[in-house]
């Protein structure tokens, strides 16, 4: 069973060369309805499209018959977008590690409801990430770390880019990192303070750890 689930949402995938250094060649493929124009443009073969296809064209339908991809289809009236239906899926299929391809840019209630989606507590022992190539975004609830490319396998980012961390919602106690350039240590962000804004990276990797709440980390790449 391959080690990811990376799931291909129909949102903006700004750079592809970019996007394309995040896959693993063993990655599991989903693709969320539409999302399968972007895993096709990368050369990428979904092993199952989920969703109520409303955002799938007919040639790209077309590829996936033609190669006898599974689709799950849903009816467009439904209470959940295809990025939850695909996750559901994923968590299903037992991954730990799921990366969210494409789900960042373009509108932004999806964008803020596919962050949201995050928050979820049965997320809490996955690593879970939104990534596009570009941003990788994802949620620290006790520890977290952020890699450049040097000690990462795939997609990672490069001493001097830019971390940002925002509290969700409530304060975010206790928080001690490491790697960063403006160093917090044992301290309180508050969601009403943009102190977490803009950091910097300077080491190969860096450590956040929190006590309580929810930390949203925003790591923006250098290309």
């Amino acid at each position: 069973m391959p080690k990811r689930a990376v799931i291909f949402i129909n949102g903006d995938l700004p750079n592809l060369d970019a996007a394309r250094q995040i896959i693993h060649p063993d990655d599991f493929i989903i693709a969320a309805d539409g999302g399968t124009r972007h895993a096709l443009a990368l050369g990428l073969l979904p092993s199952v499209v989920i969703g109520d296809l409303d955002s799938l064209d007919s040639d790209n339908q077309r590829v996936l018959e033609e190669n006898q991809v599974e689709i799950i289809e849903y009816p467009q009236d439904k209470d959940e977008t295809d990025l939850e239906l695909a996750l559901a899926y994923a968590i299903n299929m037992s991954y730990k590690q799921i990366r969210l391809i494409a789900a960042l840019g373009g509108r932004l209630d999806q964008t803020l409801g596919n962050l949201s989606l995050l928050t979820d507590e049965s997320f809490a022992k996955l690593d879970v990430r939104a990534d596009d190539g570009i941003e990788e975004v994802f949620f620290a609830r006790d520890q977290a770390q952020i890699h450049t490319l040097r000690s990462a396998s795939s997609a990672g980012g490069r001493i001097g880019d830019v971390v940002s961390l925002i509290p969700w919602g409530n304060p975010v106690t206790g928080i001690h990192t490491e790697g960063l350039r403006w160093q917090l240590s044992d301290e309180t962000l508050y969601p009403h303070k943009t102190r977490g804004i803009s950091n910097e990276l300077i080491a190969d990797v860096a450590k956040i750890q929190i006590e309580s709440g929810l930390l949203l980390v925003i790591h923006a790449r250098s290309l």
